[in-house]
């Protein structure tokens, strides 16, 4: 199955424009897991981010479910993306009822989430890398190279929005925006238990609201978390706001 020419054009221009001064890494980063899933045919996806110490670390995902997948990937040393990570190259397995001896814990979790299928590609740049974007079919067979090519053109996209091209003058600047960015994840994934609790909807909805706040405020994304997590009067207005349209 192709990827139609208009929709990657379309994306990419939308990632793109998202590269200006003082973007919001981590809005970026969970965009591109979502435009993941619309382009390639998948069900969900994940992005790893290794930390200066070269220890992986969620920071995107398109949805809870995935995101606590990844989690335990991480947690037991094993999947396709900890291989992908580990061997800078593509890993597919196109049957996870077949998958990999090495796999028990990540294959059985991710079937019991309704997957089948998983590709993990590599975020390089030059001959380092720097995490991976896992993609989760729920049926079984291989991706295709015309969409794999493209899962591997946005991993791509991912990375430059990491390093962007400011930090790649100064070596300190990336160290600070990496360490940034895996802070900035922990507080929003605080928040939308936060905001999960008061309103009494799912993690995933709690999370659009933040999103929705964020952007209609012109406020990144990690600044309302903190507000939310402290109890700041903007957390009270992102309640509010859910409240308002719901």
């Amino acid at each position: 199955m192709s990827v139609p020419d208009a929709r990657v054009t379309r994306t990419f221009v939308e990632l793109a424009d998202t590269l200006v001064a003082d973007f919001d890494l981590i809005e970026f980063l969970h965009l591109l897991t979502v435009r993941c899933v619309d382009l390639l045919g998948v069900e969900a996806a994940g992005l790893l981010l290794a930390n200066t110490h070269g220890v992986l670390n969620v920071v995107a995902a398109s949805g809870e479910q995935v995101r606590l997948l990844e989690l335990l990937q991480l947690q037991n040393h094993e999947g396709a993306a900890i291989d992908c990570y580990r061997e800078g190259r593509a890993v597919q397995c196109p049957d996870l009822t077949h998958a990999p001896p090495r796999w028990p814990v990540f294959a059985r979790a991710a079937r019991d989430a309704g997957f089948l299928a998983v590709v993990a590609v590599p975020m390089r740049l030059r001959n380092d890398i720097v995490g991976a974007v896992n993609l989760f079919a729920a049926s079984s067979g291989e991706l295709g190279q015309d969409r794999l090519s493209v899962g591997q053109a946005l991993a791509d996209i991912a990375t430059i929005g990491i390093l962007h091209e400011r930090t790649l003058r100064r070596h300190e600047v990336l160290v600070e925006q990496l360490q940034t960015a895996l802070t900035s994840r922990i507080t929003i994934e605080q928040a939308k238990g936060v905001l999960a609790e008061r309103l009494g909807i799912g993690v995933d909805e709690a999370f659009v609201s933040l999103r929705m706040y964020a952007r209609s405020h012109r406020r990144r994304l990690a600044e309302v978390a903190t507000s939310v997590v402290e109890r700041l009067p903007e957390g009270d207005s992102v309640v509010a706001a859910y409240r308002g349209t719901h």
